[in-house]
């Protein structure tokens, strides 16, 4: 799943990654790349059916230069559920859609979910991402490949 605006130029690295992951999808049988925007509330839709999740979005105000990346646990990044009945769909972010599938799904919440995090400094309206960013999504789209790789069936 790869998060961001596509209109916000570095914002976007998650969807470039999903894209670029997109041109390998024949190789891979049982893998689905979706490219989620800025819909994080649809995570609690397409989690279910799936085993592992691997997620892709920009961090910003990390400390680190642009481009820098990170891969973590999602349990280290989820957020937390907000018991607000009235809590605000276009306001969740995935991090919190993710706790919200934990608990609404119970035992069938995939155990395997990383994430890859690149550091942006650039969020302003463009469409064009910076060099460094996309050096580092292109990082993030083979160490994805390389996890399919080992993890799934490769078809030729």
């Amino acid at each position: 799943m790869g998060f961001g605006n596509p209109v916000r130029s570095d914002d976007a690295i998650g969807i470039y990654v999903i894209e670029e992951l997109q041109k390998t999808k024949d190789q891979f049988e049982e893998v689905t790349f979706f490219d989620m925007g800025t819909s994080a509330f649809e995570v609690l839709f397409n989690l279910q059916g799936h085993e592992r999740i691997i997620i892709v979005d920009a961090v910003i105000n990390t400390g680190e230069k642009p481009g820098a990346l990170y891969k973590v646990p999602a349990r280290e990044v989820m957020g937390q559920i907000v018991d607000d009945p009235m809590v605000f769909l276009h306001s969740l972010k995935w991090d919190q859609a993710l706790s919200y599938a934990k608990k609404i799904m119970g035992d069938s919440f995939p155990d395997d979910i990383s994430v890859f995090l690149i550091a942006v400094d650039n969020t302003r309206l463009e469409l064009e991402l910076s060099d460094e960013v996309k050096v580092a999504g292109d990082k993030a789209v083979q160490h994805i490949l390389d996890e399919l790789k080992e993890n799934t069936r490769v078809t030729s």
